[in-house]
């Protein structure tokens, strides 16, 4: 196998990472106008809030379809190791910029497309190691039994406490996990909010790129993602991970818990796969 720099792709992986890049900043500036916006309100009910995270999903799946179209390269365990360490440095240098005054809001939009960002390529290298459908099943019942331990007894838990602490009294520094928590606009709010962590929306890209490599159709308003991506139809793609991923962070501002959301998108995806099996199996 030939050997290529760690800053080589193949010309589509090039351009397709670029459209990522583009499509990832017309995001942040999205969430930046919905943010504006969302400051002349008032108060705002738990259905407008609803309407705001969906709406900013919703966009954010769109950010997949270039993904679905990335080419898996043959690449060495160095090549993971040092885009590994040069996205979690990029993290690590946007966090330590002074967040404050009028660059706050601006700053924090750009931290949460970059996390989507990082987290989309994660989730699109992740997936080519899936050669058969049905290892989903062992991956999400192995990834629900390891958050529930953790929000039960591990670091979790106190992670939430730590979060929950700091928005409700920041008076300290931001806890560490704060870097890695994806913010979204919030109707009355006077920044953005934590929503979900990058881990979710690794899981979420991770899940929706399977589909595509496995023939499966995860858009629930449509054609098939990869068809979409190919046709340059922006705006309608809905794939069950990102629903999931709704379910989950409703559940949390309704409950006003802290819930962890890979167990609740692994429990709806394989239930989602085992009903469309059933419906094959009753076609057939």
């Amino acid at each position: 196998m030939p050997s290529h720099p760690f800053t080589t792709f193949n010309q589509t992986n090039r351009r397709l990472i670029l459209v990522l890049i583009g499509s990832h900043l017309l995001w942040c500036g999205a969430i930046f106008a919905l943010w504006s916006s969302g400051r002349l309100i008032d108060t705002a009910g738990p259905w407008l809030s609803g309407a705001f995270i969906a709406l900013q999903l919703f966009a954010a799946a769109q950010l997949l379809l270039p993904a679905l179209l990335l080419h898996p390269e043959q690449r060495s365990r160095g090549f993971y190791l040092f885009w590994g360490f040069t996205l979690l440095l990029s993290i690590w240098l946007i966090n330590q910029l002074p967040m404050t005054g009028v660059w706050l809001p601006v700053l924090a939009v750009i931290k949460s497309g970059l996390l989507l960002l990082i987290a989309t390529l994660t989730g699109a290298a992740l997936a080519r190691y899936v050669h058969r459908l049905w290892e989903i099943v062992p991956i999400c019942m192995v990834m629900t039994l390891a958050d529930f331990y953790s929000w039960l007894f591990g670091p979790t838990a106190g992670f939430s406490q730590q979060i929950q602490h700091y928005y409700q009294t920041p008076d300290a520094p931001a806890p560490l996990i704060d870097m890695v928590l994806i913010k979204l606009a919030f109707p009355g709010s006077a920044g953005l909010m934590p929503v979900f962590g990058i881990s979710d929306w690794i899981m979420v890209v991770f899940f929706a790129i399977v589909a595509r490599r496995h023939g499966v159709n995860d858009n629930l308003i449509g054609a098939t993602g990869e068809t979409l991506a190919r046709q340059n139809r922006v705006g309608r793609y809905l794939p069950v991970s990102v629903v999931a991923l709704f379910a989950a962070v409703v559940l949390a501002q309704i409950s006003g818990l802290f819930i962890p959301a890979l167990p609740l998108i692994a429990l709806i995806m394989l239930g989602w796969y085992a009903l469309r099996y059933l419906l094959l199996r009753a076609k057939t």
